[in-house]
C-alpha cells in the first residue's frame, strides 16, 4: 500500500469531526444570499467526495475533481448506489478541463491554500473559464494567522486500527506551513507506517480579492467562518464568494 493509498483509505476516519452537513447548509445559504440560480456544481479538491455526495443528495448535479486517484476511488465507491450520482474526474485545479460549464464552483477545507502562489492565477483563470456567465465561485482559506499559530504544533489522532501523528512547521521564507504526516495502520499483528508531506500557503484576503479581480471575477465578498459577517482579525477560516460577469 502506498502512502496515498493509506491516507485515502483512512481519510474519512481522520476527518470525522469535519462538519460536512453544516458546510453543505452554508453553501446553499450562500447560493441563496447571492441570488444564484445553481443546478450544476463543480467541487474542486473534492477528496473522498463526502461533500460532493451530500450536495448531490440535495439535488445538485455534481462534478468532483481531485488530483489524487486514490481519493477519487474512495469517492466513487460512495456514489455507487446514488440515483443522482456525481461524476468524478482526476484533474489538478491548474489543469481543469471540463466538457462544458457549471453554475457554481466550490472549494472547501482550505483547498486553495494547497495551491502554489505561482499557480494560483491559472487556477482562478480556469475556474472562471468553466463557469456560466453570472456563475458563482465559493471557496475558503485558512488565514495567515491560523497557519502561523500552528507552527511547531504536533497533533495526534488515534482510532481502532489507525494512529496518526502530524507535525506543522511555518516557513517564513515560503510564507507557508508544511505538514509531515505519519500514518500507522494495523496489518494483522504489525503496524505499517506511511509518511506524506503537504504544504499550505498563507494568502492575505485583500491580496486574494485583488487577484480574483485581476483574473476577471467581480463582486468579491468574504465572510467569517460559516457566517455572513465580516471576519474578525482573529479569524481562523474565511469564506469567499466571487462572480463571473454576465
Amino acid at each position: 500500500m502506498s502512502a496515498y493509498d493509506a491516507l485515502a483509505q483512512n481519510y474519512d476516519i481522520l476527518t470525522r469531526d469535519v462538519p460536512y452537513e453544516q458546510t453543505a447548509d452554508y453553501l446553499q445559504a450562500l447560493f441563496f444570499k447571492e441570488n444564484a440560480r445553481v443546478k450544476s456544481v463543480l467541487d474542486l479538491a473534492c477528496g473522498t467526495g463526502t461533500l460532493t455526495c451530500l450536495l448531490a443528495e440535495r439535488g445538485f448535479d455534481m462534478i468532483g475533481a481531485d488530483m489524487s486517484p486514490e481519493m477519487l476511488a474512495v469517492a466513487a465507491g460512495k456514489a455507487l448506489d446514488m440515483e443522482n450520482a456525481p461524476m468524478f474526474i482526476n484533474q489538478p485545479m491548474q489543469s481543469l478541463d471540463l466538457y462544458g460549464t457549471v453554475d457554481a464552483a466550490v472549494c472547501t477545507l482550505d483547498g486553495i491554500n494547497h495551491i502554489e502562489p505561482e499557480m494560483l492565477g491559472e487556477v482562478l483563470r480556469r475556474v472562471l473559464l468553466f463557469l456560466e456567465p453570472g456563475g458563482l465561485f465559493v471557496f475558503d482559506i485558512l488565514t495567515p494567522g491560523a497557519l502561523r499559530r500552528m507552527d511547531g504544533e504536533i497533533f495526534i489522532d488515534e482510532s481502532d486500527g489507525v494512529y496518526c501523528v502530524w507535525r506543522a512547521d511555518f516557513d517564513d521564507r515560503q510564507n507557508a506551513c508544511g505538514y509531515v504526516t505519519d500514518l500507522f495502520t494495523r496489518d494483522g499483528s504489525r503496524w505499517v507506517r506511511n509518511t506524506t508531506e503537504h504544504t499550505e500557503y498563507a494568502y492575505d484576503p485583500a491580496g486574494l480579492e485583488t487577484l480574483l479581480t485581476k483574473q476577471g471575477f467581480c463582486g468579491v465578498k468574504y465572510y467569517g467562518d460559516m457566517t455572513f459577517e465580516a471576519p474578525p482579525e482573529s479569524a481562523r477560516r474565511i469564506f469567499f464568494t466571487a462572480r463571473k460577469p454576465e
